[in-house]
């Protein structure tokens, strides 16, 4: 275990502890440790080093880019996977976002359980389908973190879980 997948570990704690108290996580969190990321790198790798850093950061808000733009996800947890990508690469942080996705389908079904919303979660799952099969790729208004009266998951969690279980495989 690198000291950048430590401090990526430390960096998601703290989103999702930001995330699970305020439902924000804060642009000085996700910035701060963009930035730290790549000055480290810099200090300890040079311009290579540099590069694949800040590679690492666009594919981290690239990957988050799509569920944003369709307003199902916060601008905070592309920049929270961003500033990861910042410390551990880009190959790296797309482990992260598949652990991810994995730890964020199994908390959305936990959470639609506890609330008794599981049967709507898939009514409204089969919604968005039908909707991207007439009108493309686009936002349903009705069902967007805005609008929807579905329970909400603090993203951060999951994106923690993923980091966490990518470090322990590394």
């Amino acid at each position: 275990m690198t000291t950048e997948h430590l401090i990526a570990v430390a960096v998601a704690a703290l989103g999702c502890a930001f995330d699970l108290r305020s439902r924000r996580i804060p642009n000085a969190l996700t910035f701060a440790a963009a930035g730290a990321a790549l000055a480290f790198h810099a200090a300890h790798g040079g311009v290579g080093a540099v590069g694949l850093s800040a590679a690492g950061w666009l594919a981290g808000a690239l990957i988050f880019i799509v569920p944003f733009a369709l307003r199902g996800l916060g601008g905070g947890d592309v920049k929270l996977l961003a500033a990861l990508g910042a410390w551990i690469g880009p190959s790296d942080v797309l482990w992260v976002a598949l652990y991810t996705g994995v730890a964020g389908g199994a908390l959305a079904i936990a959470v639609a359980l506890g609330a008794g919303y599981l049967r709507r979660a898939v009514q409204n799952i089969w919604m968005l389908c039908c909707h991207w099969s007439v009108a493309g790729l686009r936002a349903l208004p009705e069902l967007t973190l805005e609008s929807s009266s579905a329970p909400k998951l603090a993203y951060a969690l999951p994106i923690l879980c993923g980091t966490v279980v990518m470090t322990w495989l590394k």
